[in-house]
């Protein structure tokens, strides 16, 4: 279980102090994905960044598992099972899939065991399993790739920051059947993920709303979804992000 605890952060921004996130608390239980949400310069991005370790808030506490982890680096953060997958995934000339997600298991790794995780978010492991991690791949198959990387390193906490980022419409629907069958098998671990997509805050347990760098509101999918798609309908005249 995550927990945060009246975190903010700000930056110097020409002499001038500006927060970016202010005094937020959630918690995110274990077996649940939870989806953040909100306008664009909210601060969504920057709070999954503060979780993972790559910034460290100005002020607040982190709890993981009960355990204070804020002062803890992204290094420390990611030995003890939190992942991190960028909008756009990192790109390795040389190295081949089957490496990379070994790297990720941190263990020895069978061909056919390697090949289990690359099935699991629907791609052929044969046509995939020794091929380099560089341009040659698309979006949509490299963010696949790195979601099964996160399978690999069975994480307590998976953190997803915009995945639809840089994907076409059929590379996202396959993205949306691999987060529903990692929904599907959560015990002891959960997912966040930083998305406006309707179709990602359509599988989530809760939606966080996260306006001016602060918590605007936070619950089930159920009841939160149908508010946000209403204020959007009667601001925009259109669907909150179809």
């Amino acid at each position: 279980m995550l927990e945060l605890k009246n975190i903010s952060f700000g930056v110097d921004d020409g002499g001038q102090g500006r927060e970016i996130v202010r005094n937020v608390s959630l918690t995110i239980p274990n077996g649940r994905l939870v989806v953040v949400t909100g306008p664009n310069g909210g601060g969504k991005s920057t709070l999954a960044r503060l979780i993972a370790g790559i910034e460290k808030p100005t002020s607040g506490t982190i709890l993981l598992n009960g355990e204070d982890i804020t002062a803890r680096g992204i290094t420390e953060r990611a030995r003890m099972g939190i992942a991190f997958a960028f909008q756009q995934p990192v790109r390795f000339k040389g190295l081949q899939v089957i490496d990379l997600i070994r790297l990720a298991a941190g263990k020895p790794l069978s061909g056919a065991d390697a090949c289990e995780y690359l099935a699991a978010v629907g791609l052929c492991a044969r046509d995939y399993i020794n091929r380099e991690v560089n341009a040659s791949l698309s979006g949509g198959e490299l963010k696949r790739i790195e979601i099964a990387t996160v399978l690999a390193r069975a994480t307590a906490l998976s953190i997803f920051d915009e995945p639809e980022a840089g994907i076409d419409l059929w590379s996202f629907q396959n993205l949306i059947e691999v987060f529903q069958g990692m929904r599907e098998n959560i015990r002891d671990s959960s997912i966040l993920i930083i998305s406006h997509q309707e179709r990602i805050l359509n599988i989530a347990d809760e939606i966080v709303v996260i306006k001016d760098g602060a918590l605007d509101r936070q619950g089930p999918k159920e009841t939160v979804l149908p508010e946000l798609i209403g204020t959007a309908a009667a601001v925009t005249g259109c669907r909150w992000a179809s």
